[in-house]
């Protein structure tokens, strides 16, 4: 379903500079294109369930750009290597949790969550970790999370216990997270089969809870 995209990408890995990437723009441009209808499809499945979500968010609203931003980075290659698309009430440049698909030969993967909240948004998850701390554990051992995801992303978290809080809180593990995401893997091949927007859509509705949890926080 992704076959253009994914051929793209393969060949960009390859031949990542200017000069190869404008003589196979028209390439491109069928990739992204591709990339972004199935994205809008993808919206139109979540906006089902999350009615936050609407079913007239744009896919090029979600999608982000193929250009790196290389002035602070070691590697100089001007273009990315992945598709990716950050499904949000208020798309890629929204800082509420949502749902992202990422598309990459050989790293397919659907995620979600909230990625590195801002000081204040991050506080707020805190407080209400603190407050209703089980609550979040119920939803991270619900089977329907479990079938696709496996608690949260433990990359990104404190070694120490954060400011102001104990470092006996039944929580402290969570406290510690300074990002709330999942990820499952996706198998390249599960892509031209007939139920992936299904299967996909099944993931992204697990991630539902969660979510809404982060969301809650940060409104109340």
């Amino acid at each position: 379903m992704l076959d253009k995209s994914l051929q793209f990408l393969k060949k960009l890995k390859n031949n990542n500079n200017r000069d190869w990437f404008e003589a196979h723009k028209n390439d491109f441009n069928e990739a992204k294109l591709e990339f972004e209808e199935f994205v809008q499809k993808l919206i139109g499945t979540i906006s089902k369930f999350d009615k936050s979500v609407s079913p007239d968010l744009k896919a090029k609203d979600c999608v982000f750009r193929i250009y790196k931003d290389v002035r602070f980075s070691k590697d100089k290659t001007p273009y990315k290597t992945n598709f990716g698309a950050s499904i949000n009430p208020g798309g890629k440049k929204s800082l509420q949790a949502g749902y992202y698909f990422h598309v990459q030969p050989g790293n397919i993967f659907i995620a979600g969550g909230n990625y590195m909240p801002p000081p204040d948004m991050l506080q707020a998850i805190r407080q209400e970790i603190d407050y209703n701390g089980d609550k979040l554990e119920k939803i991270l051992k619900a089977k329907s999370y479990t079938a696709y995801f496996d608690g949260l992303d433990q990359e990104d978290k404190l070694k120490t216990v954060p400011k102001g809080y104990d470092k006996e809180h039944k929580h402290l593990e969570l406290l510690k997270l300074k990002s709330f995401i999942a990820f499952t893997n996706v198998d390249e091949k599960k892509l031209n089969s007939k139920d992936i927007l299904t299967y996909l859509g099944n993931g992204y509705k697990a991630m539902l809870p969660l979510n809404q949890f982060l969301r809650e926080a940060i409104d109340n």
